[in-house]
């Protein structure tokens, strides 16, 4: 994809997204917009208590997953969140990292940052940040992050391999991703590839399985893991009706490499490290 096409694409999903964070719709019963059936959060994986943690108006109901439940987050971390709309599971990642940890978000839609930011003063969040970026380009700095996470945002993107090797450069050696996404598991029909409304739905962007793992690969992430969720069809069933036949949502799992703790491993030659 061209710099020109690359672009266009973004701007139909910051200006889908624009209008649903001053409107207030959510992702359900189709991702083009409407209202956020009751329980739609708890179908995908969130429980009471993650939605009592969370201020008023930071669940817009935009994601596919719950990727703090694989994010195994531990207190005093930094997480980067990608695409964090109002905020939600940034605030449920800083409350696992505690007061000493930190949580950073990056959107691309000004009117999110503003929405996330607003929540953030409800909660006096002190320990959580939102910054205007894209997720190609992101505004962090090398190694700097232990843990990324993204709620079907990846998709949208026109630039998946520039997503994955800017996560790569982010992450502390060691360091995870945690990503609920939707992947292709048969080719999307044209009529869809080309409809706006497919593309800001989280449909036509999505990429093949075997392509993301070759993406994450090439830039160096390794352990990497893409599982199809359980209740998947349900999901993407209830954007658009027959969804299913062509993506299914999923958790996408890798880490990045640690030469040091792999230098260690090999470099014991004490009798107990060979037997």
């Amino acid at each position: 994809m061209n710099d020109r096409s690359a672009d266009k694409t973004r701007d139909i999903v910051r200006e889908h997204y624009a209008k649903v964070s001053t409107a207030g719709i959510g992702c359900a019963p189709s991702c083009c917009g409407g209202p956020m059936p009751a329980g739609q959060s708890k179908g995908i994986g969130y429980s009471d208590g993650d939605l009592a943690a969370a201020p008023e108006g930071a669940d817009l109901g935009l994601g596919c997953g719950n990727p703090n439940a694989i994010a195994a987050l531990q207190a005093g971390e930094t997480v980067l969140d990608l695409g964090s709309g109002g905020g939600f599971d940034c605030f449920l990642a800083a409350r696992a990292v505690g007061p000493t940890g930190r949580v950073i978000g990056v959107d691309m839609t000004p009117e999110m940052i503003s929405r996330a930011r607003d929540n953030a003063r409800k909660v006096e969040a002190k320990n959580v940040e939102f910054r205007l970026g894209e997720i190609e380009h992101l505004p962090v700095a090398d190694q700097s992050v232990d843990a990324i996470m993204s709620n079907c945002v990846i998709n949208l993107s026109p630039e998946k391999g520039a997503v994955f090797g800017e996560a790569h450069r982010v992450l502390k050696a060691g360091g995870r991703l945690a990503i609920s996404d939707v992947v292709a598991v048969a080719p999307i029909p044209p009529e869809l590839q080309t409809r706006a409304a497919a593309l800001a739905g989280c449909i036509s962007g999505a990429a093949p399985l075997e392509d993301l793992k070759r993406m994450l690969e090439k830039v160096g992430f390794v352990e990497i893991r893409v599982t199809i969720a359980p209740r998947s069809a349900e999901i993407v069933d209830s954007w658009l009706a027959g969804a299913s036949k062509y993506i299914a949502s999923a958790t996408i799992e890798a880490r990045r490499a640690d030469p040091d703790a792999q230098k260690a491993s090999s470099a014991c030659c004490e009798p107990s490290c060979c037997t």
